[in-house]
């Protein structure tokens, strides 16, 4: 049930970015708010989903899989899009964009993890499959299982490898790139998805977690916004 769901939510992300592109390509900004907000709603709800099933037998097998699985579907279907702030601010710093573009691309982000973790909670509470059976009463996860300054450190040290490799693939092929990526991404979940969820990407972690934000919103903030950045603006820096 899972799995339909999350491909039902790919093919919808589909169709809407397709209509977006021949109904808004001449309204520049309404295009870019609309194709970068379904493309990360669709990163929010998969990796919401993903989550209920880190649990399922044998562990942690089948999430590392369903991680890489979905990540190469993410690459390959969102081709285009950032769906990560820290990703936006890469061509705003070297110009590529105007900040004003910038900002609309991180709004869109960040106004599609609330309405990922709203879908989300509506489809939740049908109770469609076993994982959904008291997803609704979780509160906050915590997904920090180690102390602050370490959770910080750990997300800036996984920003910064995640953002030097991408610069160093850059050039590689398309079809070989993005299984890289998802190489990557799942290698940094498994080494350290335990301690920190290993998701730096700041509208991600709002959708997956924002009751957390609500009850300890400077600790979260701090791990979560300013580590993932931080590591962004090393990265360009050095580069």
């Amino acid at each position: 049930t899972s799995l339909l769901l999350m491909a039902g939510i790919m093919v919808t992300v589909g169709l809407c970015r397709r209509l977006t592109r021949r109904r808004l390509r001449s309204h520049q900004r309404l295009y870019t708010f609309f194709l970068e907000m379904f493309s990360t709603f669709q990163i929010c709800t998969c990796t919401n989903e993903l989550c209920l099933l880190g649990n399922v037998e044998p562990k942690p097998h089948t999430a590392l899989t369903l991680t890489y699985g979905f990540t190469v579907l993410h690459g390959l279907t969102l081709t285009g899009s950032t769906c990560n702030p820290c990703g936006t601010l890469q061509p705003m710093w070297g110009g590529g964009i105007s900040v004003k573009m910038g900002g609309l691309k991180i709004a869109a982000q960040f106004v599609a993890a609330v309405l990922a973790r709203v879908f989300m909670h509506f489809i939740w509470s049908l109770e469609m499959s076993e994982p959904h059976l008291g997803a609704l009463s979780q509160g906050c996860s915590d997904p920090m299982q180690t102390t602050e300054m370490q959770a910080f450190c750990i997300e800036l040290l996984f920003s910064v490898v995640f953002q030097l490799i991408v610069l160093q693939v850059e050039r590689v092929n398309p079809k070989y790139k993005v299984h890289l990526i998802a190489l990557l991404i799942t290698m940094l979940v498994y080494a350290g998805g335990n301690l920190t969820g290993a998701i730096f990407n700041p509208a991600l972690a709002f959708s997956l977690h924002p009751n957390c934000f609500y009850d300890r919103f400077l600790s979260y903030a701090l791990v979560y916004w300013i580590a993932p950045s931080l590591g962004k603006f090393l990265i360009l820096h050095v580069f």
